[in-house]
């Protein structure tokens, strides 16, 4: 599942993907042509790539008690945005300005990737990953995705893996 350096940093090639091979983890990269009238870049990730909604996380940044955190959940569901915060050990949670989110990822929204971010942000995971060999998660662009083990994902992003989703 491994790409090379030479496959991976090519044209394609974004701060997810360098900070995947930077760290030796076993990954691949999907591509597929991105639709910009889609109503949900997860959901059309997951269409166009064949791929069950469940093992496809969406990357979302979110203020916990005015800091910014990373919540990466599936996009069959939705952000309990109390759960993050108590996952986190905070006491509210609300969605982050999208200006800001970006400004501070290093990445536009619909292709925002819990790797390889601008700023390194508090992260949590949906326990729900753990029950998938991998996900796909955005590779940091519109119509590019990679797909890793849950246990790589968590451990490269120093996430709290804690159930912040709801069905």
């Amino acid at each position: 599942m491994k790409k090379s350096r030479k496959q991976a940093s090519g044209p394609g090639s974004t701060p997810a993907i360098v900070a995947l091979e930077t760290a030796g983890a076993a990954f691949s990269v999907h591509a597929y042509e991105h639709d910009p009238a889609a109503a949900s870049y997860g959901e059309e990730a997951a269409e166009a790539l064949g791929v069950d909604p469940a093992r496809v996380f969406k990357t979302l940044v979110a203020e916990v008690d005015g800091r910014l955190t990373v919540a990466v959940v599936p996009v069959s569901g939705s952000l309990d945005l109390k759960a993050l915060a108590a996952a986190v050990g905070g006491k509210r949670a609300a969605m982050a300005d999208p200006a800001a989110a970006e400004r501070t990822t290093g990445y536009v929204r619909g292709g925002i990737s819990p790797l390889g971010q601008r700023k390194k942000l508090p992260t949590a995971l949906d326990a729900s990953a753990r029950s998938h060999a991998t996900v796909c998660v955005s590779a940091g662009r519109r119509g590019l995705e990679v797909e890793l083990s849950p246990a790589d994902l968590a451990s490269l992003t120093d996430a709290v893996v804690a159930p912040i989703a709801r069905a």
